[in-house]
C-alpha cells in the first residue's frame, strides 16, 4: 500500500468514526435529525428484532426513549474497527448503553455491525445490525454533586449545553 492510499484509508475511517459519534450523540439527546442524518435514506436497521428502514427506526427510537429511560441515556463507543474496501466498508463497534430508569440503571452491552457506503462522496451507513452480547440491572443510587439541584443537568434535546455555542 503507498502513502497516499493509507492516507486516504486513514481519512475515510475518521469521516466514518465521525458518523458513528453523530449517530450516538443523536441518541443520547433524542435528536431525530441528527440519528437520520448518520444512515443513507434507504438504510436498513436490523435492532431488537426489527427489520425496518433506518430512518422510521431513528424515529420510534426517539419516541420510546423517554418511555424505558426518563433520566436520560448514554452511549460509551469502543473497540471501533473499520476495513475499507473502495466505497464500501465495514465496521464493527463495541457499546456500552446506560439507560437511567429513574429508580434503577439498565445497562446493554454489544456490539453495532455495520456496512457503510460512501456515496456522493459521503459515508453513511447502508445496513447495520445491532448484537446485543449481555444485560445488567441494577439500582441507581444518587450521591454527591447529583444532590445538588445548582449541578448543571444533561437534557435529552437540543437544550442539552451541547447545543450551545459561545464565544
Amino acid at each position: 500500500m503507498n502513502s497516499e492510499s493509507s492516507l486516504q484509508e486513514m481519512i475515510d475511517e475518521r469521516l466514518i468514526t465521525k458518523v458513528l459519534s453523530r449517530y450516538w450523540r443523536g441518541v443520547d439527546r433524542c435528536d431525530v435529525d441528527l440519528i437520520m442524518s448518520a444512515f443513507h435514506s434507504d438504510a436498513i436497521d436490523h435492532h431488537a428484532g426489527h427489520d425496518r428502514l433506518a430512518h422510521d427506526f431513528a424515529k420510534a427510537a426517539v419516541e420510546r426513549m423517554p418511555l424505558v429511560a426518563p433520566g436520560g441515556t448514554q452511549h460509551h463507543v469502543t473497540n471501533i474497527s473499520i476495513e475499507v474496501d473502495g466505497d464500501t466498508a465495514w465496521c464493527e463497534a463495541y457499546y456500552h448503553a446506560i439507560h437511567n430508569a429513574g429508580a434503577q440503571l439498565n445497562q446493554m452491552f454489544g456490539r453495532y455491525v455495520h456496512r457503510f457506503e460512501r456515496r456522493e462522496g459521503e459515508w453513511k451507513i447502508a445496513e447495520r445490525w445491532a448484537v446485543l452480547d449481555f444485560t445488567h440491572t441494577g439500582p441507581r443510587t444518587p450521591f454527591g454533586s447529583e444532590n445538588n439541584p445548582a449541578t448543571l443537568r444533561g437534557q435529552a434535546d437540543k437544550t442539552d449545553i451541547s447545543y450551545q455555542r459561545f464565544s
